[in-house]
C-alpha cells in the first residue's frame, strides 16, 4: 500500500483525534493511528476504548488497505518536518513503513490493522442537532464544575437533560455547582445521560470557530457527535446523577449586584493573602457596601478591600472558597453579576445580569465556615 499526503494537512488531522488516543494502556495497539484507505480517502483513527475520534481526508492513492501507525513517532516526525508532499510505502505482509519526505526516509514499524479495535457505531440512536457555538458554550460554562472524585463516578462527567422546551447542562463536585439552560435548543423528547469529561475537552478543543451544526446521536449507552469531517463517538457513564435541583435554595432574600471584573479582582488580590487550605474569604455586605478580607493567622496575612454595590436584604457576612467564586466569575461574561444568599450557612447563587436571553445560567457555590478572626 502506498499513498501521498502533504505534511502539514496530515499533522493537522492527526492533531485533531490525538486526544482519543490511550496514554497508558495495557494494550500496545491503542498507542497507535489507524489508517485506512478506500478509494482515495484516508480516515484515521484514534480510540481509548471509551472515546473514539475519526477523520478523513483525500490522499493520493491507488490501492486500499489499513495499517496501524505508532502515534507518537509519526507525529514528532510531522512536526519537524517543513511543508511538504510526503509518502508512505506499507509492507502489507511484514506491516514494514518506509516515509519518504524530500531527501529523507524514516522507517518504522507498524501493526496490522485488522487488530485495531473496532470504533462504535451508535445503534437506535435518537438525535439532535446543536449550533458549535452553543454547544461549545454549554461545555466551557461546565466542565470546569466537573467531578474528579473516582468514587463518586456520576459527578465525574456534565448531565445533559434533553426536553421538548430547552436542553439543560448541570455539573457538580458538591462543592460547586452549574446548572446552564439553552432556551432556543430542543429535542424532539425528553431524555437524559452523562457525558464524560474526557470527551467534553476533546469536543472543546475540535469545535471549530465558525459555527457550523453539530449532530448529536445519542443511546442507552453511547453518544455520537459528528461535524465537519470530525467523528466523536463515547461510551456514556451508567450512573444516576444526584438530584441537583434539590440543592438549589429557592429562597434567598439578600441580593447583591456588582460589577463582575471588579468582583474578580479584588478576590484574586484578597485570596493572595488567605490561609493556603482553606482559601477562605469572608464577604460582609451591608447597604451599598462590599468588604472582602481574608487572613493567614499561620503567617500573619491580612487582606481588606471595599466595593461598591447594589444590595437588598439584611446585613450579611458569609466565608466562601475563593478559588471557587474566582473560578465561576471567570467563566461568566456579563458585565454584573448577582450574589443571591439567605443564610451564612446556605448556598450562594451567582447569576449573570444581563447577556443571551436565550440562555439561563445558574451557578451554586457552598459557604465556607467562618473563622474567627474578627
Amino acid at each position: 500500500m502506498r499513498f501521498i499526503v502533504s505534511t502539514l494537512t496530515l499533522l493537522k488531522q492527526l492533531q485533531a483525534v490525538s486526544g482519543a488516543l490511550s496514554s497508558s494502556t495495557v494494550l500496545p495497539i491503542l498507542e497507535n493511528f489507524l489508517f485506512e484507505i478506500k478509494e482515495g480517502n484516508l480516515t484515521i483513527s484514534a480510540t481509548d476504548l471509551q472515546t473514539s475520534m475519526t477523520t478523513s481526508l483525500s490522499v493520493e492513492a491507488k490501492e486500499n488497505g489499513r495499517i496501524a501507525i505508532p502515534s507518537r513517532i509519526l507525529l514528532d516526525t510531522l512536526k519537524s518536518l517543513p511543508e511538504q508532499p510526503i509518502a508512505f510505502s506499507v509492507d502489507d505482509k511484514t506491516f514494514a513503513i518506509e516515509i519518504s519526505a524530500g531527501d529523507g526516509k524514516y522507517k518504522l514499524s507498524g501493526e496490522n490493522g485488522e487488530d485495531f479495535p473496532k470504533i462504535p457505531v451508535v445503534e437506535n440512536a435518537s438525535s439532535v442537532n446543536l449550533p458549535a457555538s452553543v454547544l461549545a458554550e454549554a461545555i466551557n460554562k461546565t466542565i470546569f464544575a466537573v467531578s474528579n472524585d473516582e468514587l463518586r463516578p456520576a459527578m465525574t462527567g456534565v448531565f445533559c437533560q434533553l426536553s421538548t422546551s430547552y436542553l439543560t447542562f448541570v455539573s457538580t463536585d458538591a462543592h460547586k455547582l452549574v446548572r446552564y439552560r439553552r432556551k432556543d435548543a430542543q429535542a424532539a423528547s425528553n431524555t437524559s445521560f452523562i457525558l464524560p469529561k474526557k470527551a467534553l475537552n476533546l469536543l472543546k478543543s475540535a469545535l471549530p470557530s465558525e459555527d457550523v451544526n453539530v449532530s448529536v446521536e445519542y443511546n442507552n449507552t453511547s453518544a455520537f457527535f459528528k461535524f465537519g469531517n470530525i467523528n466523536l463517538v463515547c461510551r456514556l457513564i451508567d450512573e444516576r446523577y444526584p438530584d441537583y435541583e434539590a440543592v438549589i435554595p429557592q429562597s434567598n432574600p439578600n441580593k447583591m449586584t456588582i460589577d463582575r471584573q471588579s468582583f474578580l479582582g479584588s478576590l484574586q488580590r484578597v485570596a493572595i493573602y488567605a490561609n493556603k487550605t482553606t482559601h477562605q474569604v469572608r464577604l460582609k455586605v451591608s447597604g451599598s457596601e462590599l468588604n472582602i478580607s481574608s487572613e493567614d493567622i499561620d503567617f500573619a496575612n491580612e487582606a481588606h478591600e471595599r466595593l461598591s454595590c447594589q444590595y437588598e436584604g439584611d446585613d450579611l457576612e458569609i466565608g466562601f472558597n475563593a478559588r471557587f467564586l474566582i473560578e465561576m466569575l471567570k467563566n461568566l461574561s456579563s458585565e454584573e453579576v448577582a450574589l443571591h444568599m439567605s443564610t451564612p450557612n446556605r448556598a450562594g447563587l451567582l447569576l449573570p445580569q444581563g447577556g443571551d436571553e436565550n440562555e439561563d445560567v445558574l451557578m451554586l457555590v457552598m459557604p465556607v465556615m467562618l473563622n474567627s478572626y474578627a
